[in-house]
């Protein structure tokens, strides 16, 4: 009898060999990866938010760190932050939506057209852009999934029809009220504040809730991450792959004709140029909100701190007197940036998806014992949840 053995009876579990942790036996395989939170990625860009905020304040003292400014950051910056949360929708299903920056012109030229050519109460006006919105969110909804065109391509065509719609209505020039001016009202939409900050920045705050709230807690935001991380598994579900993704550009659309009947009430003109600039910076904010909070998928938490990192540095250069161009040149890069990242993480998930499942595999678990649950959040707990 050897040593090892000598002394044992023979229900004594084998002892365990040097170096491999207590109470796992050597046919459970190796050990699946712990899943590690990316620290950095999750909360890299706040961090670097408040640094940049800190650098800007140190250098522009007199200027920067002050309530002028933050007001102005956050008037300025309401709309494009809407038209992010909107890009970020179709985004969430892997598809995206390039008309929105045609769409928010001709939303802002229509509501201009509307109130000063017709006879239009500013409410009937706003309901009337809003239902275009759920109409140009369909047609394109449909050439995607039902034509099955690219969502790439469909979206840059209906946008083109969008801008060519804009410059059959506004004929290539401006639209500017007479003399008597944009009802109060309708201004007021954009012009108050609320309990001292501008009344914009709430509608922000207010969509942005409202979208975390469906994506992260309602099955609909589970089922548009589910169509967009893997649509054989959301057919298996019992999952409507195209009428979530129909659902998704309409709610683009929508909120992308509200950030256009809110860009008509702050400039109170109809610009049919104006909406083009809005483009990059709402794919900017969407793309970049995907490599924070929730590295890997676009999130509303995210794509807010990503328009605040834009606004902070922005606004910090100009004041420094950067050139005109510095802003496409910040937006391009800073979009350069986001799609790499956004990519790394979405590679990095699925790499560590395939090393949990190869480690369970190993470890000795019944086929058909665990469920085949999709990659999302969380995954559907069922369809009809």
């Amino acid at each position: 009898m050897s040593a090892a053995t000598e002394g044992r009876s023979p229900q004594q579990p084998p002892q365990q060999p040097a170096g491999q942790a207590p109470g796992r036996s050597p046919q459970a395989g190796p050990r699946p990866a712990r899943h590690r939170t990316p620290l950095v990625g999750t909360w890299g860009l706040p961090v670097l938010t408040v640094l940049l905020f800190a650098v800007f304040a140190l250098v522009l003292p007199d200027t920067f760190p002050t309530a002028t400014n933050l007001r102005a950051i956050l008037t300025n910056q309401s709309i494009p932050a809407l038209l992010a949360l909107g890009a970020m929708i179709p985004i969430v299903t892997g598809r995206f939506d390039l008309s929105i920056g045609y769409g928010i012109g001709l939303a802002h030229v229509v509501t201009m057209w509307l109130l000063v050519n017709t006879g239009l109460s500013w409410p009937v006006v706003f309901l009337l852009v809003l239902v275009g919105g759920v109409v140009v969110g369909l047609v394109n909804g449909l050439l995607v999934e039902a034509a099955q065109i690219d969502s790439f391509i469909a979206t840059l065509g209906t946008g083109s029809v969008l801008y060519a719609l804009t410059g059959w209505i506004t004929g290539g020039g401006r639209i500017v009220p007479g003399t008597a001016g944009l009802p109060p009202a309708f201004t007021d939409l954009t012009n108050s504040s609320f309990l001292f900050l501008p009344v914009t920045f709430w509608y922000v705050v207010v969509l942005g809730v409202l979208l975390w709230v469906a994506l992260e807690h309602l099955p609909i935001g589970r089922y548009l991450y589910v169509v967009g991380a893997n649509p054989r598994a959301a057919a298996l579900v019992g999952i409507r792959s195209s009428r979530t993704v129909v659902l998704a550009f309409v709610g683009s659309a929508v909120v992308t004709a509200l950030a256009g009947v809110l860009l008509a009430a702050q400039q109170q003109i109809g610009d049919p140029s104006a909406g083009q600039s809005y483009l990059l910076p709402a794919f900017v904010g969407a793309l970049l909100g995907s490599t924070t909070i929730k590295p890997g998928r676009a999130n509303a938490v995210g794509t807010l701190v990503a328009v605040a990192v834009l606004a902070v540095g922005l606004s910090g250069l100009q004041q420094l007197g950067a050139a005109f161009w510095t802003t496409p040149l910040f937006n391009g890069l800073t979009l350069l940036a986001a799609v790499g990242l956004a990519g790394y993480a979405a590679r990095r998930r699925q790499r560590a998806g395939a090393a949990a499942g190869a480690a369970g595999r190993s470890s000795g678990a019944a086929p058909g014992s665990a469920s085949p649950a999709p990659s999302g959040p969380s995954g559907p707990s069922s369809p009809a949840s």
